[in-house]
């Protein structure tokens, strides 16, 4: 892989200095909003609660509890949020590229697992949650719904802006939703290593943490919906982190953290002032569905099938893709 100052300046020649103004700009809102618009806008409205405008924030937190099961019930997907300018300034960027490798019936409904989470999840973000990609070109008929943390929908004000972009809750309740209330040609995308994975997320490291986590496995034979394997190769290249090791009390305590907040803080760096993600490019590969049959209770035996049939396909996926999306041909692929 190409160092974070070489890939710079590949990616910015033949560019203006207004697009790559507006690609820094747009992936500096990304950045922003990822790590400060939940908090600043929480503080805000709390701060006005003691103010002259108190019944500002006192009838919003009235809405709020009065919609609090929207996000859980299909949420308020705009096009409009998801068709912004600034996502394509995003994808310019790395460059990102969705890459399709087989048919997608739309006809059905599919549970995507997408890996790695990487420290923000850029390559599911920008293919799954906005237009940029072109999903609706690639998989025509499909409708794609990026499942994340189900604490971002707690926060005032920034719950209505995820919810724009069409995000929704990784819950039971979200994908039997979209599983059952929605017809068929969806597509359910879940980042399955969420925070704890983030924490192996390092320039080299493919490091997946998904050997007990199986309920994905289990809704989607619940409702008999297809498996498919994504992965976003150069995820965990464009920051660099200080991953510390098993037992130690830099992890003790995100992994404490990750038990309170739901998520992991992680300390990392990328260039200029170490918010800007590194230009290295990132391809995300949708794989071949797996046939998943409906078996509303299905037992142990048939969820660990379906299991391992996914981590198998998930493995032939990276291996296949590993050194055409710029890993070299000695990586290899570690689940946890």
């Amino acid at each position: 892989m190409n160092s974070g100052i070489d890939s710079n300046k590949g990616m910015t020649k033949g560019k203006t200095k207004g697009k790559v103004f507006l690609e820094v700009v747009s992936t500096l809102q990304a950045v922003s909003t990822f790590l400060f618009l939940g908090v600043a806008c929480t503080l805000l409205m709390f701060y006005l609660m003691f103010t002259s405008l108190w019944p500002i924030p006192t009838l919003y937190f009235v809405w709020q509890v009065v919609d609090w099961h929207t996000p859980e019930r299909g949420g308020r997907k705009t096009t409009f949020v998801r068709n912004w300018r600034v996502w394509d300034h995003l994808r310019d960027f790395f460059p990102i590229k969705l890459v399709k490798t087989a048919e997608l019936n739309p006809n059905k409904n599919y549970i995507v697992g997408i890996h790695p989470h990487g420290i923000m999840g850029f390559g599911a973000l920008t293919c799954f949650s906005t237009e940029s990609c072109g999903f609706k070109e690639l998989f025509p008929g499909l409708r794609s719904t990026l499942l994340v943390l189900v604490g971002l929908f707690r926060l005032p004000v920034f719950r209505e802006y995820t919810m724009f972009l069409g995000l929704l809750p990784v819950s039971k309740k979200s994908l039997v939703h979209l599983l059952t209330n929605r017809g068929k040609g969806n597509a359910a995308v879940i980042v399955i290593g969420g925070a704890a994975e983030s924490l192996f997320s390092a320039p080299g490291i493919n490091t997946l943490v998904m050997r007990q986590r199986k309920g994905f496995v289990r809704v989607a034979l619940e409702f008999g919906a297809d498996l498919v394997p994504a992965y976003a190769f150069g995820e965990n290249e464009i920051f660099k982190q200080v991953i510390f090791s098993e037992g130690s009390l830099g992890r003790r305590l995100q992994d404490l953290f990750k038990k309170i907040m739901g998520f992991a803080p992680c300390l990392f760096a990328g260039e200029h002032m170490g918010i800007l993600p590194y230009r290295i490019p990132i391809t995300t590969v949708v794989g071949s569905p797996i046939s998943v049959p409906k078996h509303i209770k299905a037992t142990e035996e048939e969820v660990d099938h379906f299991h391992n049939l996914y981590m198998e396909a998930l493995s032939k996926l990276f291996h296949e893709h590993k050194v055409s999306c710029g890993l070299s041909e000695n990586h290899e692929l570690r689940i946890i």
